[in-house]
């Protein structure tokens, strides 16, 4: 089902994503966050769903479908490097960098900050070539919201 999108993605040479590869693309870094420190929680679907909600101006049923393809696409994507790399090649700079702000959202729903969490985040914010600052305040951001 996600074999085009991920040959897309993969290409030597990937074309920006039309808007609804984007948002699942997008929506599937969501979840592996998520579930990188081994707990996939209610409130981390919660936040993930109300994150596509927003950003996609998506109603409650059609965030959990996106969620539930991202959930499909996540665990056949390729590693987190390609997959990340690829991303970064196709999605221009201002959208990865409110991916980012959505990631530290995930990552603090559980109120925990993981090691393996953190170490991804690292990794992601890296690959997708947004600088430290960016994220930084991405984060800080996040943690005003509470």
């Amino acid at each position: 089902m996600f074999g085009d999108l991920i040959r897309r993605l993969t290409a030597p040479e990937p074309a920006p994503l039309p808007e609804l590869d984007a948002q699942l693309s997008l929506a599937a870094l969501l979840v592996r966050i998520a579930k990188s420190d081994g707990h996939y929680d209610e409130r981390e679907l919660a936040r993930i769903d109300k994150i596509l909600a927003e950003h996609h101006g998506l109603n409650p049923v059609e965030a959990a479908k996106l969620r539930a393809q991202a959930e499909r696409l996540e665990h056949e994507a390729p590693d987190t490097v390609r997959f990340t790399r690829a991303i970064k090649d196709a999605v221009p700079y201002e959208d990865r960098e409110a991916v980012i702000e959505a990631l530290w959202a995930v990552v603090l729903a559980d109120g925990v900050r993981d090691h393996e969490e953190d170490a991804l985040m690292r990794m992601t914010t890296n690959l997708l070539g947004v600088n430290d600052r960016d994220s930084a305040l991405a984060r800080q951001r996040v943690e005003a919201r509470g």
